[in-house]
């Protein structure tokens, strides 16, 4: 159980930016500042843009792999595959600019 108080002065910036990351790691202000102040490895949660980012980047990668692939096995195919993953990475892009 937690019955004390301890006071702790800090500018308007400092109190949002630690509420800020508090948020970010999914809980209280007070359990964050304590557990900064222990030293225990704060995890933050992933947004999520973040996610999304990172499935992009793995299909990416998928697909990468795959016209690698056909370089290998010389595909005729390679030219059309090439053409549709510049088509979805530019439709991604435009999606960043927003």
């Amino acid at each position: 159980m937690k019955r004390e108080y301890i006071q702790v002065r800090c500018s308007i910036y400092e109190k949002k930016l630690l509420q800020r990351r508090a948020a970010r790691a999914g809980i209280s202000l007070s359990e964050y500042i304590r557990a900064t102040a222990f030293d225990k490895n704060i995890v933050e949660r992933i947004t999520p843009e973040q996610l999304e980012t990172y499935k992009m980047l793995v299909q990416y990668k998928n697909n990468f792999t795959r016209i690698g692939n056909m370089f290998r096995k010389r595909d005729p195919k390679l030219a059309k595959a090439v053409e549709e993953l510049a088509r979805e990475i530019r439709t991604h892009l435009k999606n960043f600019k927003k």
